[in-house]
């Protein structure tokens, strides 16, 4: 009980500092009008709102393609990857695969020639692929 009086008799005196500081008064309580909010009507540039929505939505449209273009080579070096992990020949996890507007570039060490060329063929039979560069070393 003394936990409510307590709350209540905190709330009171809140209430009675901000009507003495000017915050609230009992006029502006009861009509729902608080000081520093905005009226009920506003005028509003409906011509500056709309260019600037059109101005967002150019935006919107140039990140989307630019979303779907980086997914586009996301997708296109795992399908690279996945083919050359399926492989018999080549060694995918020593084998680098990056992928920018649609070329293809293969880094790293392979053990034979063979494989050097399966790992093209593979880059070069995926959809979407434009070129293909060849940064593969033959080694042990």
């Amino acid at each position: 009980m003394k936990l409510v009086f307590r709350a209540v008799l905190i709330l009171a005196v809140v209430a009675l500092g901000a009507y003495l500081l000017g915050y609230w008064s009992p006029g502006d309580v009861m009509a729902g009008r608080w000081r520093g909010s905005m009226p009920a009507t506003v005028s509003v540039d409906t011509g500056a709102v709309r260019g600037r929505m059109n101005q967002l939505d150019g935006q919107a449209g140039r990140v989307v393609q630019k979303v779907d273009a980086f997914v586009s080579e996301a997708e296109m070096s795992g399908k690279i990857r996945s083919k050359m992990a399926l492989d018999d020949v080549v060694r995918a996890r020593t084998i680098d695969v990056s992928t920018t507007a649609g070329v293809v570039t293969l880094t790293g060490t392979v053990r034979s020639v063979a494989e050097r060329d399966q790992a093209l063929k593979l880059a070069r039979d995926t959809k979407g692929v434009t070129q293909v560069v060849d940064h593969l070393v033959v080694g042990p």
